[in-house]
């Protein structure tokens, strides 16, 4: 008689649905996970309940929300992403996932929020950051400047849920070197600011930029400087600044918000554009190069980049 087979534990079979899902066989990869979240429901309902880890099965609904969103089945991804997170609050992948199917299926309020609620967590998110700004563009498009009064409340993420996932998040995952181009400044988690402080920020950045429109550029430094204390997360107040530094001369001090823009968003144009106009000025041509190769990645038209490169490299 042949023996009988041995079935696959939950942790093979999430294990398997990963190898899958790497080489792009998302069904596959779909129906492992189902087949794990099966297994791991049943081994848990034999457990107590002081012994249950609902994070094993929120990560395995995150994986198969995963599987849902690359196949295009944006509404199963929301569904799993809801019970992950019902199963481990604030889970950054699963938000995120969430806010990639809603921003799909054009549900762009509910994108918004999940944006906003990850770079609570962890301001460093460049897809959080680059999401916030496409729902920002679109909301703007769709309901016109009132577009935040229609939103619906975004979660706060309370301090204590911050540090621990942040403090999971550096635990498992290796800490890049510093590259050249970053001068070798080293990613900081800023703590989020309050919807209060954000909204004063907000005013604050605003009356600096009607003082550059002025020409005022030492009151608007006071202005973005304010600004930065209170929401120290929006990178437009730091690349405003650099462009007053630059302007008023003190190029190193526009260096350093250029810095600081690009640890949230490391392939922003504006950060990269002049953080080289500042290195043009020190005289650090290899790093204004540097600077402006990386620009032209993200942006290959750039003319404004395409100008100044072809600038100093005449000075080489």
């Amino acid at each position: 008689m042949p023996q009988k087979q041995k079935s696959k534990s939950w942790a093979e079979l999430k294990q398997a649905g990963n190898e899958c899902f790497k080489t792009g066989q998302y069904g596959d990869a779909n129906n492992l996970y189902s087949q794990a979240i099966k297994e791991l429901e049943k081994s848990t309902a034999r457990l107590s309940h002081s012994k249950k880890n609902p994070e094993d099965l929120a990560i395995l609904y995150s994986n198969r929300a995963a599987a849902y969103l690359k196949d295009g089945n944006c509404a199963e991804c929301v569904k799993d992403c809801n019970m992950s997170l019902e199963l481990s609050q604030f889970n950054v992948k699963s938000l995120l996932r969430r806010a990639a199917a809603y921003e799909a299926l054009e549900r762009y309020r509910l994108a918004y929020i999940d944006y906003k609620t990850a770079l609570q967590i962890d301001c460093n998110i460049a897809a959080a950051h680059d999401g916030t700004n496409r729902m920002t563009k679109a909301l703007t498009e769709a309901d016109g400047l009132s577009w935040r009064e229609k939103l619906p409340p975004i979660p706060t993420v309370p301090l204590s849920v911050r540090e621990k996932l942040t403090q999971k998040a550096t635990a498992t995952s290796p800490q890049p070197n510093p590259t050249p181009q970053q001068n070798g400044t080293k990613q900081t988690n800023k703590p989020a600011p309050s919807d209060k402080d954000m909204k004063k920020g907000q005013v604050l950045k605003e009356e600096g930029n009607a003082l550059v429109k002025k020409g005022e550029h030492k009151k608007a430094i006071e202005k973005y400087s304010q600004s930065i204390k209170l929401n120290p997360n929006e990178i437009t107040t730091y690349t405003n600044r650099a462009l007053c530094y630059l302007s008023v001369k003190q190029y190193r001090d526009a260096v350093r918000d250029c810095d600081e823009a690009l640890m949230i968003d490391s392939s922003n144009i504006k950060a990269l554009y002049r953080r080289a106009q500042a290195h043009k000025e020190l005289k650090d041509i290899k790093t204004c190069v540097d600077d402006l190769n990386n620009l032209l990645k993200v942006e290959p038209k750039n003319l404004a980049a395409l100008k100044l490169l072809q600038e100093v490299q005449k000075k080489k």
